[in-house]
């Protein structure tokens, strides 16, 4: 599938999607509220598939991030330069048959302090849907096999236990696996989870002794507690109102988040039992966002336009000390 079919293949899903669940976050927008420094830092090569959909941060600032449709790894450096890490294999039908979309795309992404990288890739093969790995200097290399009839989107890493979390937007599934690669297990298939029509699960961190997710078609912000034997708990809805949320990040103090909806074209502040408030939306140049990251007071919001196919980008912001 060339480019230019791959960005009308995202618009038209999105848009259908959007028409059927549009609606503003409640909560009144606030001229950025906790964000100070606000500026769009990189911009993306769209006729290349550069739509940034997942981050992964390292510890001198350096952005790992997945390019959904060139099927890319990409390094993004503190300066904005970005160098391209890896390119997954293309499936040999072209993707045509991956749920949903119609073409293969790389989505989340993680790192453990050891370099090495975490990535998931949706095909709609067998083949070749599932957990990659990759490590300086090395190609990537397959360490898990997921459904190829779903599309696995969000990954988590929780350190303590060594596992990792797959949110998969179709199946309605949280599946898990360890590091080092095998086969998933299938951790929770709660009915939240599902999707009504487009994409259930999506964006996943674990924190306080629990998995987080979001569902994009329902507008929720789920718990999951992370229970003896890596068992999961019943999920809990910790905010609700938010369609087409995606993935999010902690802000450090205690369970409030950073989220980006990506029909809306904002970013929301969520406070506990809050639906969140807009603290960044078109006019400080948000394309479609699709994640948001946190390293010390330094944020990162990823653009990736697919429907807005206009700039995909990296905006970077300053977390206030005092809100």
């Amino acid at each position: 599938m060339s480019k230019r079919m791959i960005k009308i293949a995202v618009s038209a899903a999105l848009a259908a999607a959007a028409a059927l669940t549009v609606a503003a976050p409640a909560g009144a927008t606030s001229p950025h509220g906790p964000l100070a420094d606000v500026r769009v830092a990189t911009h993306f090569d769209l006729s290349a598939g550069q739509m940034p959909e997942n981050i992964s941060l390292l510890p001198d600032g350096t952005a790992n991030v997945t390019f959904a449709a060139s099927r890319q790894v990409a390094q993004i450096t503190p300066a904005g330069r970005t160098r391209i890490l890896a390119t997954l294999p293309a499936p040999a039908d072209g993707g045509a048959d991956t749920p949903v979309l119609g073409f293969p795309l790389a989505t989340g992404i993680v790192h453990t302090s050891d370099g090495t990288g975490y990535v998931l890739y949706a095909t709609g093969t067998a083949e070749l849907t599932g957990l990659w790995r990759l490590r300086p200097g090395k190609a990537p290399r397959r360490i898990a096999a997921l459904p190829a009839e779903g599309l696995p989107n969000g990954l988590a890493l929780d350190r303590r236990g060594e596992q990792l979390y797959i949110t998969d937007s179709v199946l309605g599934t949280v599946w898990t696996v360890p590091v080092t690669g095998g086969t998933p297990t299938a951790w929770s298939t709660a009915p939240e989870l599902s999707s009504t029509g487009f994409l259930g699960v999506n964006g996943a961190k674990v924190h306080g002794g629990a998995l987080w997710v979001t569902n994009l078609d329902r507008g929720t912000l789920l718990r999951i507690a992370i229970r003896p034997g890596n068992r999961a708990g019943a999920p809990e809805v910790k905010a609700s109102g938010l369609v087409g949320i995606d993935d999010f990040t902690f802000t450090g103090r205690g369970d409030e988040i950073l989220a980006a909806l990506n029909g809306p074209n904002t970013v929301v502040r969520i406070r506990p039992g809050s639906t969140g408030t807009t603290v960044l939306d078109g006019t400080d140049g948000l394309q479609n966002p699709t994640s948001v990251a946190l390293r010390g007071n330094d944020v990162y919001v990823l653009s990736a336009a697919y429907t807005t196919a206009t700039d995909p980008n990296l905006l970077r912001a300053r977390l206030r000390t005092h809100p």
